[in-house]
């Protein structure tokens, strides 16, 4: 049952509105996984969760991410994990390339196993979809409130809380206004939050593919000319791929014959796993780099790609999200139990201090290593290819790429940790 308290009117409109601590602006797995972890660690809270899409607009999305290990740890401390693992792929193993389309060979010059102190994989595929209901079910055991095929027209910040208005005219007083509508954030325009953006002139294509010899949980991503191939194993023998493209050779390749298609992605996969053969529909979403000056106003927060929204190439996004999620969560939690107001800007802020500069570190990562990498010079790819064979060879350092993969760093959520907040 929605934990609201209903009969508040706002003081702009005659209109009966819902009275909410926390009122979530999207419904993907970053905006559930505030309303999820803010029900779990805060029970008294009252949340509620807005998403424009058709509650079954899930059954599309063909899209599978990588879960880092704090992300599970994550995710097992709100009850999910359970549910999630029995579906989920290891990542044992993770090999690197790099070489022309044409080459006949293409030489490994970085494997990356995790034999850290966890004994764990240091991530996991998980279907977008699976995912996403699995943190919808502990939503609606926690009491969330949600709203589907609605969306925030408008909200005007007031003393001591916000006042949203819906497309559909229902109205909230939320003490606080969290955005989590996606790298084109409409709210973090309306929040007058400037933001630093670039196009790659690149497109991510994204499908699942069955192949017919097992791939034993091990990640490749071959660096090519046009950009990063990267292919992910899904439970089975089947693989997720993320294959980068530029805008007019991704489009080219979108209008192919089913064949000729074909012939293009097994250029590009090989065949090492046997026959291929293509199991979704096959999508393409455009790529860039986008960061927000700034994450909070009074009263507002920003939180996934709304926040950020960076280059595949590290596979981070999603983990990227999860992180503000946790933070968010703790700076909220920590400031209601001394009897702060959540919504203050000075609480706020402690959010923003933790997330900012981790994302545009990671957003400057991921643009470098794309613009590295992108390219068919010589002289840059043999420096590029030394410079991947010295982290081989050095322990210490690929342990610390290790460490950034599964998202491991001193200065983690306790959420990430896999503790209570």
């Amino acid at each position: 049952m929605a934990k609201t308290i209903r009969g508040s009117r706002s003081r702009n409109s005659g209109n009966t509105s819902d009275v909410v601590d926390v009122l979530i602006a999207g419904g993907g797995y970053v905006g559930m996984s505030v309303a999820v972890s803010l029900a779990v660690s805060a029970p008294h809270l009252s949340i509620a969760i807005v998403d424009q899409a058709p509650e079954n607009a899930l059954r599309s999305d063909e899209r599978s991410s990588a879960i880092a290990a704090a992300a599970s740890r994550m995710l097992d401390q709100l009850g999910i994990w359970d549910d999630l693992v029995k579906d989920a792929q290891p990542i044992n193993e993770m090999i690197v390339t790099d070489s022309k389309l044409s080459d006949i060979v293409r030489p490994v010059f970085l494997t990356f196993t995790d034999d850290g102190p966890e004994d764990k994989p240091f991530a996991h595929m998980i279907e977008n979809r699976k995912l996403v209901m699995a943190l919808r079910k502990k939503a609606d055991e926690n009491g969330v409130q949600r709203i589907h095929e609605d969306g925030v027209a408008g909200f005007e910040t007031e003393t001591g809380h916000s006042t949203v208005t819906l497309n559909s005219g229902k109205q909230f007083v939320a003490r606080l206004l969290v955005a989590a509508d996606g790298v084109r954030s409409r709210l973090r325009d309306a929040a007058g939050i400037k933001m630093v953006h670039w196009a790659y002139n690149q497109k991510g294509i994204v499908c699942t593919v069955e192949h017919e010899r097992p791939h034993e949980g091990r990640a490749e991503e071959h660096f090519l000319p046009a950009g990063p191939f990267a292919v992910l194993p899904l439970n089975g023998e089947r693989s997720s791929l993320v294959w980068t493209e530029s805008n007019h050779n991704a489009d080219r390749l979108l209008k192919m014959d089913p064949v000729m298609f074909q012939l293009e992605l097994e250029q590009r996969f090989g065949h090492k796993l046997g026959s291929l053969k293509v199991a979704s529909k096959v999508q393409a979403f455009p790529l860039g780099l986008t960061l927000a000056r700034d994450y909070v106003r009074p009263r507002f927060a920003l939180v996934g790609d709304a926040a950020h929204g960076i280059h595949p190439i590290a596979g981070q996004g999603l983990n990227l999200g999860f992180k503000d999620a946790a933070a968010l969560c703790e700076t909220i939690v920590e400031a209601n139990r001394l009897g702060m107001d959540i919504g203050a800007l000075d609480v706020l802020e402690r959010y923003q201090q933790w997330r900012r500069f981790d994302a545009v570190q990671m957003g400057v990562v991921t643009d470098v290593l794309n613009r590295m990498f992108s390219n068919d010079n010589d002289v840059l790819r043999a420096a590029r290819d030394f410079g991947l064979g010295v982290v081989d060879r050095l322990p210490g350092l690929k342990r610390f790429f290790i460490n950034q993969a599964a998202a491991r760093s001193s200065n983690q959520p306790r959420l990430l940790k896999g503790e209570a907040v």
